[in-house]
Order: structure tokens, then sequence, then C-alpha cells
């Protein structure tokens, strides 16, 4: 099994595939670290050399932020959108879109479980404005 940036390779995948499963490698920088290496991308990642994963190691190291650097880097940008109070990071900082999506119809992963509120009966209108109306009694005579 070979290991890259403490991403685990599985065997039997190519190795265009198998590179793609780091994070902050996508299909295209995959294919110019391969060019890059001289490696066939039909290649397995069980045929590799022991060389070959260190020429691929040394070019992603040298070429791209991965893993845990471009992590930190994302989190630092976002918290400084927070800190300045920007748009953007005000919608972080609430859990909503931040690119311009709508919101009334769509936005489910990032609003999370829709919650029904439905209108409530007279009765159960008037029974709530009135425990409202006693705990507010209570905390004014109790701060007498």
């Amino acid at each position: 099994m070979a290991r890259l940036f403490g991403v685990t390779l599985p065997d039997e995948k190519n190795i265009d595939y198998a590179l793609t499963l780091i994070y902050g490698i996508g299909w295209k920088n995959v294919y110019q670290v391969l060019k890059q290496a001289n490696i066939d991308k039909k290649k397995k990642v069980k045929d590799l050399k022991e060389e070959e994963l260190k020429k691929l190691n040394e070019i992603i190291e040298k070429n791209f932020k991965v893993e845990g650097d471009l992590r930190e880097e994302i989190n630092d940008n976002i918290k400084r959108l927070k800190e300045i109070g920007c748009y953007r990071g005000i919608r972080h900082i609430k859990g909503l879109p931040v690119r311009g999506q709508r919101t009334k119809s769509n936005a489910r992963t990032k609003r999370g479980k829709r919650k029904t509120v439905g209108a409530l009966r007279k009765e159960a209108w008037a029974k709530l404005e009135a425990s409202k109306a006693q705990a507010a009694k209570t905390t004014s005579s109790s701060s007498k």
C-alpha cells in the first residue's frame, strides 16, 4: 500500500484515480503531475516503484498545496472574512450559502432539515399569550 501525504492509495486502482483521493489534487492536476513524472496514467498503484512514488511526492510537494496546508489556508481565509465582517463572512457565521444562491426553496445542506411552521388555532394562541403574560408578571414581581 502506497502512502502520499497521509493518504493511503488503494492498490487495485489506477494511479490517475488514486491521486485524486488526495485533498487538493483534481483530475487536471493529476495529468500534469503524471506527465512531469513520466508515469503512465493506466498504471496500477501496486505496480509503482519506490522511486516513482518519491518522484510523485516531490512534484506534488513543490507545485501544489495539499491536505493539511490547504485546509489550514482555507480556514484562515474564512476566519479573516468573519473578522472583517464582510457580507461573505456574515453568511459563513449564519450558516447560509455564501455565493449568492437562493435560499427560499433550496440550500438544504447548509440550512439543515426543514422545520414546518404552521398556524395555531385561536384557543392555542390565547393559551400561549396567557402563559407569556403570566411569565412576564412573575419576572417583574420578582425583580421588585
